[in-house]
This record gives C-alpha cells, sequence and structure tokens, in this order.
C-alpha cells in the first residue's frame, strides 16, 4: 500500500518549497499548524495529495470525529495531513503545504514517505513551524526562534545551525528524514505563554506566519489574521483583569522579561538564541518541577 495518495499531480513546479506545520505536541495553541492554515487559505492551495492514516494513528488516541454533513447525514472525518501546492505571490517559486497531524505510529515510515515525495516533486528546502509554551506573556513581543540544517544556510538566512540534543516531535524526525534525502531544512518556532496554551493563540499565529513569508520571499496577505489576533489581544486583557491571581502572575512574567532584555542590552547577559526543541526540553523540566512541588 502507498503512503502518500496523489489524487491529481500537480504542474511542474518552480524551485519549490516544502511548508509543513502538525497538530499535536509541536503545535501550543493551535499557533502553527494556525499560521500553515492561514497560508493556505491566503495562497489558495491546491490539494494533491494524502497520507493515509490507517498505518500511523493509534484511532484510541487519535480518534476520528463525526460531523453532521448537509441534508443530516454523517460524516466520519479521520487524522489528516494533506499536501496542496501554490505560486508564491512576488516570487517565481512554488509551495508545497503540508497541513497535518503528528502520528502516533511509525514515525520513521511516515517521514521517510514525506521526504520522497519532496525528492519527485524536486523540493529544495523543507521549512516546519512549531510552536511551545514558555514563560514569555502575551503583552510584550512574540518570540520566534530558528535553526536550519547547515552552518552555512544558517548564516544566508540568519539563523543558527542547532546544537539541541533531547526528546524531540514529528517535526525533528522530519528534518532528519529529508536531510538524509539531500534536502535543506529550516525550522521555525513560536514561543506561546503557557497560560494561553489551551485555545488558539492568533498572535503567535500572525507572528511565525510574518516570518514564514519573509523566508518564503513572497508577498502574502496576513491583515485578516492580524485584526483577529489584535481583537483577541483585547479579549485576553478582559479575562485576565477578572483573574487577579493571573493578571498578578502576568505581572511577575513581565517583570521578568524586562529585566532580562535590559541585561542583553546591556550586555551582561548573552542574548537569548534558543531552538524550539530546547524549549521544548525546558518546558518538560518546568512541568516536571510543579509536579515535584505538589
Amino acid at each position: 500500500m502507498d503512503v502518500v495518495t496523489i489524487r491529481k499531480q500537480p504542474p511542474p513546479l518552480s524551485r519549490p518549497v516544502l511548508l509543513a506545520a502538525f497538530r499535536g505536541w509541536n503545535d501550543a495553541g493551535e499557533a502553527a499548524s494556525g499560521a500553515a492554515a492561514t497560508l493556505r487559505r491566503e495562497l489558495k492551495a491546491t490539494t494533491f495529495a494524502v497520507v493515509d492514516p490507517e498505518d500511523f494513528f493509534d484511532f484510541q488516541a487519535t480518534r476520528p470525529t463525526v460531523k453532521i454533513v448537509d441534508g443530516g447525514s454523517r460524516r466520519i472525518e479521520w487524522p489528516e495531513n494533506r499536501f496542496s501546492w501554490a505560486r508564491l505571490p512576488g516570487s517565481e517559486g512554488h509551495v508545497v503545504l503540508l497541513n497535518g497531524t503528528e502520528p502516533n505510529l511509525r514515525w520513521r515510515a511516515f517521514t521517510r514517505a514525506i521526504a520522497q515525495l519532496a525528492s519527485d516533486l524536486g523540493i529544495e528546502r523543507v521549512l516546519t513551524l512549531g510552536a511551545l509554551q514558555v514563560d514569555v506573556p502575551h503583552t510584550r513581543p512574540v518570540p520566534v526562534t530558528g535553526s536550519a540544517s547547515s552552518p552555512e544556510l544558517a548564516k544566508q538566512l540568519g539563523l543558527r545551525r542547532s546544537t539541541y540534543e533531547g526528546p524531540t516531535g514529528i517535526t525533528g524526525v522530519l528534518h532528519h528524514a529529508c536531510v538524509m534525502a539531500g534536502i535543506e531544512s529550516v525550522s521555525l518556532w513560536v514561543g506561546v505563554p503557557h497560560y494561553l496554551a489551551g485555545t488558539p493563540y492568533l498572535a503567535g499565529a500572525l507572528a511565525i506566519a510574518e516570518r514564514t513569508v519573509d523566508l518564503l520571499g513572497a508577498e502574502v496577505p496576513l491583515e485578516r489574521l492580524a485584526r483577529d489576533a489584535a481583537a483577541q489581544h483585547d479579549d485576553i486583557a478582559e479575562l485576565i483583569a477578572d483573574d487577579e491571581d493571573l493578571a498578578e502572575y502576568v505581572t511577575e512574567l513581565e517583570e521578568r522579561v524586562d529585566a532580562e532584555v535590559g541585561a542583553e542590552e546591556s550586555g551582561d547577559l548573552p542574548a537569548s538564541t534558543v531552538s524550539g526543541d530546547e524549549l521544548a526540553a525546558e518546558l518538560e523540566r518546568y512541568l516536571r518541577d510543579r509536579r515535584t512541588d505538589g
């Protein structure tokens, strides 16, 4: 059985980039998947292939959902990994978007199949998006970090080569598979305030979408997402104002972040350059400490 089902072969693509984001562990506040969905919508991307979920998901852990469709009939929607293509406005190139869900099973087969499809399509670079919980308040700039698979590429894009060692998600495994297939690999991660990670965080989606568009060298309108993020910011402010404990905690985070920024600007501390996986490891330590304290 083929892992990837081609529904309609895309046209010849010019200097294509693969952009991938996965719901799940890599997607705090749905910021990464939200950014990818926004780009897919604004680019009017055309679906051409899907990954069969049967061999990659434990349906007791990642359950399909039932939806009511026109006429009252019921439809089952399975965990989806969908490929689409689009021309990049303001550029001569194309982008292939993979909007998906982190699988439960057979990660090596899953990522090898994606890397093989990328090779078949002539993909020159893979760019993955991720989002993780951090101790940064929503009232300060959204942190976006990045890394690349080689020192030369990192220098070209103003990023760095990751030196992280530790647990990783499907994006890390996909990076490895693509590098093994001879494809350049770039990773972008956005930090989401951990007290907002349980709901879609539009400011995070906007921040990583803007950085993605910049790396793609394209002109993609993000005004709709920007308006929605601004409206959500006002809603968050109202919710926090009604919660005295949370308001006090946010103030503490603001003071801590401002002090760190001041120290960096004065040269007392080195500028922070952490990768997404390093943020993940820090989060895991934070959660372990909380369980120990409790």
